[in-house]
C-alpha cells in the first residue's frame, strides 16, 4: 500500500525472512503472555461486549475470551492448535504475510481481535484494511500486545522501539486505514506487575 511510505525503509523486514509456514509447522500449545496478561485479555473482550460474531485474526490453541462468543472464527498458521481452541466455532489457516486479503464477505463481523501477534505482520496495512471491510459499523478491532515476542519473525520497527513506541506503531495503523474511527490506547495490566497487557482499538466508522 502506498501508505507504507510513511514508514522509514527496512521497518517491516525480520532477521528471518524464511517463509513463516515452516517457522510455525511446530504446535506450540503454550502461552505467550503471563496469567495476569491472558486476564486482563478476557476481562477487555468481557468489557466490550464480544460475544457476538468474532473473527480472532493470527490466532493459536487459545483466544483468551472468559466465555465463547456466538461465533468465533480462529485464522492462524497451525492446523493443530486451531483445533485445539475449545473457544472457536470454526477456523481458517491463513498467512497474512503472505494473503491479506481475509476470505469473508463484507460486514460479516461484529468484532475483530489480534492477540500478541500484530508485531509479525509485514504488510499490516494491507490486514487492517481488510478487518474494516469485513467488520460491521461500530464494530472494534481490538489489537492487545506485551512486551514479548519471536525476535527473529517481529518487524525491525517493532524490535527498535519500547511499549510507548509499540502504540504508536498500532496507532499509525489505524491512522493510516480508512474505515476505522480514532484509536483508543490502554495499558490493561498495573503497571510494573508482571506481563505489561497494552491494547489498542478503534471502531469501524458508522
Amino acid at each position: 500500500m502506498a501508505n507504507d511510505r510513511a514508514f522509514p525503509p527496512g521497518f517491516f523486514d525480520r532477521t528471518d525472512e524464511s517463509p513463516d509456514a515452516v517457522f510455525y509447522l511446530p504446535e506450540r500449545l503454550v502461552t505467550h503472555i503471563d496469567q495476569g496478561a491472558i486476564t486482563a485479555v478476557g476481562e477487555l473482550y468481557a468489557e466490550l461486549g464480544l460475544a457476538g460474531e468474532v473473527l480472532d485474526i493470527c490466532s493459536s490453541w487459545i483466544s483468551h475470551f472468559r466465555s465463547r462468543p456466538r461465533r468465533l472464527v480462529a485464522m492462524g498458521m497451525n492446523e493443530v492448535e486451531l483445533s485445539a481452541n475449545d473457544m472457536a466455532t470454526s477456523w481458517v489457516v491463513q498467512d497474512l504475510n503472505v494473503d491479506p486479503v481475509l476470505p469473508f464477505d463484507d460486514a460479516s463481523f461484529d468484532a475483530v481481535t489480534c492477540c500478541v501477534s500484530v508485531d509479525y505482520l509485514t504488510r499490516p496495512l494491507d490486514v487492517f484494511a481488510e478487518v474494516a471491510r469485513v467488520l460491521r459499523p461500530g464494530g472494534p478491532l481490538v489489537v492487545t500486545f506485551s512486551n514479548r515476542c519471536f525476535p527473529t519473525k517481529a518487524i525491525r520497527g517493532w524490535l527498535l522501539t519500547d511499549d510507548e513506541g509499540h502504540c504508536a506503531i498500532v496507532d499509525t495503523y489505524f491512522d493510516l486505514t480508512d474505515g476505522f474511527e480514532p484509536a483508543e490506547v490502554r495499558l490493561c495490566t498495573p503497571a510494573g506487575r508482571g506481563d505489561p497487557l497494552y491494547a489498542v482499538l478503534a471502531r469501524r466508522a458508522r
